[in-house]
């Protein structure tokens, strides 16, 4: 979370953002409210002031960075692109968003399924409808005889797969930035590897 000169964060923003940071280093399971307390250096009992629960905060990281992939890959998925135009800049902003939230990334991929019901079926349905942009792509591709006949489901998952990776490996201060981080793992993904002779 980026701050402007001189803002602070209000209570709740602090308890976030501790949260996030204690989920992806130390695992949801793993971090207790007292230690998110004892993090802020204020009394337990004052956390729930703030705060209704754990999970709560858990939805709240979660649900903060599907509402940016969405906001950020979705008009592209929507976009008069061409087809092969469309996945790659999916990929691309799908990257760009996962190296922008380093932490939450990591929280909204690994953690998620420690979300108590019915907040942990909400989001396996947003995290299906997402997927579900790029198995619509990958189906155009499929009927335009551009990708190879395979199914798109499996496709999807084989794509987001390897890109969500990406929040384990990059360094801000790298070589590559990420856009051509995107741009590179699109062009392996959808060309492959072999050479055509």
């Amino acid at each position: 979370m980026k701050l402007q000169t001189g803002e602070k964060l209000d209570r709740k923003s602090q308890i976030t953002e501790l949260a996030e940071t204690f989920f992806h280093e130390r695992g949801f399971l793993a971090t207790s409210m007292r230690d998110l307390a004892k993090g802020l250096k204020i009394e337990p009992a004052s956390l729930y002031s703030h705060i209704k629960s754990k999970d709560e905060l858990l939805w709240e990281i979660s649900n903060r960075c599907a509402g940016e992939f969405f906001a950020t890959v979705v008009p592209v998925a929507k976009s008069g692109l061409n087809t092969r135009g469309k996945l790659t800049e999916m990929i691309v902003a799908h990257v760009e968003v996962v190296c922008r939230n380093l932490r939450a990334s990591a929280v909204f991929f690994n953690e998620w399924k420690h979300l108590a019901e019915p907040r942990r079926s909400e989001y396996a349905n947003k995290r299906d409808e997402y997927e579900g942009f790029f198995r619509m792509v990958i189906a155009d591709g499929i009927r335009e005889n551009l990708f190879i006949h395979f199914d798109e489901r499996f496709s999807a998952r084989a794509i987001l797969s390897a890109l969500n990776w990406t929040h384990t490996w990059y360094r801000k201060d790298g070589e590559l930035k990420p856009r051509e981080i995107g741009e590179h793992l699109s062009k392996i993904l959808l060309d492959g590897l072999v050479r055509k002779i």
